[in-house]
């Protein structure tokens, strides 16, 4: 992936191509921490705006804080199911493609919840702007990696608070979005991309 110790534009390229969201994990394998630590360090060198880094990256591998947190985010969540030929993923479904899944954060190993400021109109941008630095990041090292929005549904009960209470997590700060990390699934073929729409690009 290096030539000279440098980042080629083509590695940087077929990176972002290659990423694809993972709902299907290795759920007997955890994430390497050296790998971990690659990834923090990407979304911790995101854009933020008024360079403020305002997203705080809380990291939970505890698998029963996880899954409890991510059926609370599923209740808590009423996607329009997926119908005809409208789906989020065939290759790897969405809570709006199967109705049976009951856990929003899928099995992942690795939960990081991204939490932004309450009262900074940015807030939402620049977690986002951490989560893709960190998707890219978790793909180039062999992770799969799938974006949760509107995070704060997974805290909407007593247990969630509890939680929040426990991490310490400032008051003034609320949950924006998570983001899941793991292996992909044995066996588990990479999922197709969707062919790209047309006219979204303007030029003048």
């Amino acid at each position: 992936m290096l030539e000279g110790g440098k980042l080629t534009v083509k590695d940087i390229l077929e990176t972002i191509l290659h990423r694809r969201a993972i709902r299907r994990f290795d759920t007997a394998r955890q994430i390497d921490e050296d790998a971990l630590q690659k990834i923090l360090q990407a979304g911790l060198y995101a854009p933020s705006a008024g360079g403020r880094q305002g997203p705080l990256l809380v990291v939970c591998q505890d698998a029963e804080v996880n899954a409890r947190l991510g059926r609370i985010k599923r209740a808590n969540s009423h996607p329009r199911m997926a119908a005809g030929g409208n789906y989020v993923s065939k290759d790897q479904p969405s809570i709006a493609d199967d109705p049976t899944l009951t856990n929003a954060f899928y099995d992942a190993p690795t939960v990081i919840t991204l939490f932004g400021p309450k009262n900074f109109l940015f807030a939402a941008e620049d977690c986002a702007c951490a989560a893709e630095n960190m998707m890219l990041a978790a793909d180039a090292l062999g992770i799969g990696s799938c974006y949760i929005g509107q995070g704060w549904p997974a805290f909407a009960d007593p247990y969630g608070q509890e939680i929040l209470r426990q991490w310490g997590i400032p008051a003034g700060y609320y949950a924006v979005m998570q983001l899941l990390l793991g292996y992909p699934r044995p066996g588990d073929r990479h999922p197709e991309s969707k062919p790209r729409r047309e006219g979204r690009v303007l030029r003048f």
